[in-house]
C-alpha cells in the first residue's frame, strides 16, 4: 500500500472510529459563546469578556468601524464597538474572529497550507457574506442572517486542519501535493461536520461544513450552504465546468438577481467594504 492510501485509510478509520484529534474551539471563543448564552449578560459585562483577549478586542473595533456595518462616526473604545455591533451578532462574529488562531502551524511547510486554507476561506467568505447582504435587501423576512453567514462562511472548510495536522506526522505525503487535495475532496465535509458537532454548534453548521463540497447534496430550501457555495464557485475554490451555468442555478434559485451581479461596481464595493473586516 502507498504512504497516501496508507494514510487515507488512518483518516477513514480514525474518523470511522471517533478517534481522529480534531481541533479544539480558542479559548476566548468558548468565552464568548457561553457569555452570550446567558440571559442575564448585557453589553458592559460582553465587553470586559472579549477585552480579555487584545488581539479579538481590536478586531471588534475594526468591524464596529467597518464600511460593512454602514457607520461614518466612528468608535474608539471596546464598549462602544459591542453596543454598535450588538449582543445578537457578537457572539458568531467574535467566534469567526478566533478562527484565525486555528490556522497555525510550527512546521514550515504545513504553514504554508495553513496559510492557504485561511485565504482561500477569506476570499469565499466575502463573497458569500456580500452575497447575503443583496439577498438580505430582497428577501427581508427571511430566517437567514449576515452574522451567522459570517461565521458560517469561516469554519466551512475547517475540516483540512485535521488531514493537515495528520499529514504533518508523513512528511513524505507532502512530495505529492495533489494526494492532499485528493484527501480534502474526500474527507473535509465528514470531518468538517465532526468538528461542528464537537464544538456544539447548531446543525445550520453542522449542514454547511458536511455538505459545501458535496455535489449530490442539492437542498430544495435556500440555505447557508448555498451561498457558501456561490463564494467558491466565484473566487474558483469549488471547481465546476462552467462557472456561468454553475451560477444561473442560484440565479434560478432567487439567492442572486443574476449571474452578471458580480461583476456590478454596486456589488463590488459592497464586497471590498466586506473585506474590510478581515484585513
Amino acid at each position: 500500500m502507498s504512504t497516501e492510501n496508507a494514510l487515507l485509510t488512518i483518516l477513514t478509520d480514525r474518523i470511522n472510529n471517533d478517534t481522529l484529534v480534531l481541533p479544539t474551539l480558542p479559548e476566548i471563543a468558548v468565552r464568548v459563546r457561553q457569555a452570550a448564552d446567558d440571559p442575564e449578560i448585557n453589553l458592559m459585562q460582553m465587553a470586559d469578556v472579549i477585552s480579555h483577549d487584545p488581539a479579538l478586542a481590536a478586531r471588534m473595533i475594526k468591524v464596529a468601524n467597518s464600511a460593512f456595518m454602514g457607520r461614518t462616526v466612528k468608535v474608539n473604545t471596546l464598549n462602544q464597538a459591542v453596543t454598535r455591533i450588538g449582543l445578537r451578532q457578537i457572539k458568531n462574529i467574535a467566534t469567526a474572529m478566533a478562527m484565525e488562531q486555528l490556522f497555525v502551524s510550527n512546521n514550515k511547510l504545513i504553514k504554508t497550507y495553513m496559510d492557504k486554507a485561511w485565504q482561500k476561506t477569506l476570499k469565499v467568505a466575502c463573497q458569500a457574506i456580500t452575497t447575503m447582504d443583496f439577498y438580505l435587501r430582497v428577501n427581508k423576512h427571511t430566517s437567514l442572517n449576515r452574522d451567522t453567514i459570517t461565521l458560517a462562511s469561516l469554519v466551512f472548510n475547517i475540516g483540512v486542519l485535521p488531514i493537515l495536522t495528520e499529514a504533518e506526522r508523513h512528511p513524505e505525503v507532502f512530495a505529492n501535493p495533489s494526494f492532499l487535495a485528493h484527501a480534502i475532496q474526500k474527507l473535509g465535509g465528514k470531518i468538517g461536520g465532526a468538528i461542528m458537532r464537537e464544538w456544539e454548534f447548531t446543525d445550520e453548521f453542522v449542514e454547511v461544513a458536511e455538505s459545501w463540497a458535496n455535489p449530490n447534496y442539492r437542498p430544495e430550501h435556500v440555505c447557508y450552504v448555498d451561498f457558501i457555495r456561490v463564494g467558491a464557485i466565484v473566487e474558483g475554490i469549488l471547481q465546476v465546468s462552467d462557472k456561468s451555468a454553475a451560477l444561473k442555478q442560484y440565479e434560478e434559485k432567487g439567492i442572486i438577481k443574476e449571474v452578471s451581479m458580480f461583476a456590478d461596481d454596486t456589488y463590488l464595493s459592497v464586497l471590498e467594504d466586506v473585506k474590510t473586516m478581515f484585513a
